[in-house]
């Protein structure tokens, strides 16, 4: 193993939960950023025996280069937007409006398919693990922090394997804490840390979602169950 190299998502998720054990009795809840980060949450949902459950994020690509992030949606419970704002003048009230509406859609789509149903794991009150497989810049996950913020954590806590320095820097005026287990001045690419990077599918993270509630937190019905009374 190379310093600062996981083999797979599944060794930097176990990597992670080990720096992650003192909130086990703070009553956790992970979420992870699906695809990638679901294989990483799932190994610190199970050795926190925490429920598992998804912030959806989104970005908006400009018209004129879709691979450049005018901004980005998440939705933890509430939906947030945070925009670039320079590229955003960019472009029509109109488009931007249209375009943070399809992928609205794409994302109610893709809960509906991961997740068949099932309510949310409820945030309020609890310790809140947001989880990805990694940073590059950090606009998804200021959305997707500031979208679970707004769901009452009692303590909101961003844990990823890797990233920047200065994206760590950005974020941690968002959080309570952070756990970020490789800070590397030269970054490149999320990919370049991992020896095996294969894309997940929508099939793994519903696999991941399954054995998640079937396995290790069966008190999370019961945790719905408390939350709906």
């Amino acid at each position: 193993m190379i310093y600062g190299r996981f083999t797979n998502r599944s060794d930097a998720g176990r990597r992670l939960a080990a720096k992650l054990m003192h909130l086990t009795e703070q009553d956790p809840v992970v979420l992870a950023l699906p695809r990638g980060g679901v294989a990483v949450g799932f190994e610190v949902a199970r050795a926190l025996k925490a429920p598992l459950d998804l912030v959806l994020v989104r970005k908006i690509g400009a018209p004129f280069q879709p691979e450049l992030a005018i901004g980005a949606l998440a939705n933890g419970g509430h939906v947030e937007t945070v925009l670039n704002r320079g590229l955003a003048e960019l472009v029509s009230d109109e488009w931007l409006r249209e375009a943070k509406e399809q992928q609205l859609g794409e994302m109610e789509r893709r809960r509906v398919v991961y997740l068949k149903g099932r309510p949310r794991a409820p945030i309020a009150g609890r310790t809140a693990i947001l989880v990805d497989d990694g940073i590059a810049t950090g606009a998804t996950m200021r959305a997707a922090l500031r979208s679970v913020r707004r769901a009452f954590p009692r303590r909101l806590v961003l844990a990823v394997p890797v990233a920047p320095p200065a994206a760590v820097s950005d974020l941690t005026a968002e959080v309570d804490e952070v756990v970020c287990l490789h800070t590397p001045s030269s970054f490149g690419a999320i990919g370049n840390f991992y020896e095996d990077f294969r894309q997940l599918d929508d099939a793994d993270v519903i696999r991941l979602l399954d054995a998640a509630e079937r396995d290790f937190a069966p008190h999370r019905r019961g945790s719905y169950q408390k939350s709906a009374q």
